[in-house]
């Protein structure tokens, strides 16, 4: 069977925000791919540089502050960072779209709801009437009447306008779309019909996705891969199976043992202690030897590399070095 081919691939990716408290270092070497048809969950904690990585992808980062200091974007193997604004917006909503955070904020409230997906399809080569046409197909593609499109954005609830906003972002039938906690400000019978309905367009369509969300549960039900972050940096990246079944970073760990379980009977759950370190002042080395209970001078001195420890299952921690060391010499 023909291997299915990386439609993204981020290599050493670095982003800094220049602010009058300094330097704040939002990615620092992040590095992941995603295949063809496959969703990619992107998983940390608030500040850990989810969204920054997915605004580089897109060509959104602010400039000033914002400003990509290294690394390389291949999509479909053309380097974005190489991109000028005019290919970039020619692939914005055509090849890539985004769903954003807060469906609440994310729409004009001053135009109606079918104006708002019609302007998307007039700047990819729609007329009016097919604009118009295809604003009303993709409501009755989220399960919203056409007739609703002379509405505003007030006059529907919280799912519903997520609904448009993901209507909005698959007008064009991208390759790949990125979600950014696409059901953050739902609650949770709603949130499950949400994803429900990506999941079902995202098979119609055959489309890639990066779901960015800290909740491991909808990782686990709707995802084939996973990255977890941490700082900037990409600290452990498999298959859903790999990283849920054989977790090897101290981080990763952590978050899993943090998470109440039906059949365990406990007390207490196990906090990961301490804080995420100040992006303006990260430690040297392992950004999470300081909370890290493995943590040796060595972590502090480190160059942060990723280790291969089976298959497409890397690891950014010293104490897999070894193991990376013998498996490269039992293939080699």
């Amino acid at each position: 069977m023909e291997e299915t081919k990386n439609l993204l691939e981020i290599k050493d990716l670095r982003i800094v925000y220049d602010t009058q408290d300094g330097r704040v270092e939002a990615l620092n070497g992040a590095s992941l791919s995603l295949k063809e048809g496959q969703t990619l969950g992107l998983v940390g904690e608030t500040g850990a540089g989810k969204t920054t990585l997915a605004k580089g992808i897109m060509g959104l980062i602010p400039t000033p502050p914002g400003k990509v200091i290294d690394g390389e974007i291949f999509f479909k193997g053309q380097d974005l960072l190489k991109a000028s604004e005019k290919d970039m917006r020619k692939i914005r909503g055509a090849e890539i779209s985004m769903i954003f955070q807060d469906p609440m904020t994310s729409l004009n409230p001053i135009m109606t709801v079918g104006e708002q997906i019609e302007e998307v399809l007039r700047a990819h080569g729609k007329n009016h009437k097919e604009a118009v046409a295809g604003a009303g197909d993709m409501l009755e593609m989220v399960g919203i009447p056409r007739e609703r499109a002379i509405e505003y954005p007030h006059q529907f609830s919280g799912g519903m306008k997520q609904r448009i906003i993901i209507a909005i972002a698959l007008a064009c039938n991208p390759t790949f779309l990125i979600a950014d906690e696409p059901t953050t400000a739902l609650d949770v019978t709603i949130q499950y019909q949400v994803l429900v309905m990506m999941q079902e367009l995202k098979d119609k369509f055959n489309t890639s996705m990066l779901m960015i969300t800290h909740d491991l549960g909808i990782v686990a039900q709707f995802c084939d891969y996973v990255a977890i972050m941490y700082a900037g940096e990409i600290v452990e990246y498999g298959t859903l199976r790999d990283v849920f079944k054989d977790p090897r970073h101290p981080y990763t760990i952590g978050l899993f043992e943090s998470i109440p379980r039906l059949d365990e009977d406990v007390e207490r759950l196990k906090p990961i202690h301490g804080m995420p370190p100040d992006p303006t002042n990260l430690p040297k080395g392992c950004k999470f030897s300081p909370r890290c209970k493995y943590a040796t001078e060595a972590c502090r001195e480190w160059s942060c590399e990723d280790y291969c420890v089976g298959g497409e299952h890397t690891v950014r921690c010293i104490r897999f070095q070894k193991d990376a060391q013998r498996q490269e010499a039992r293939n080699g």
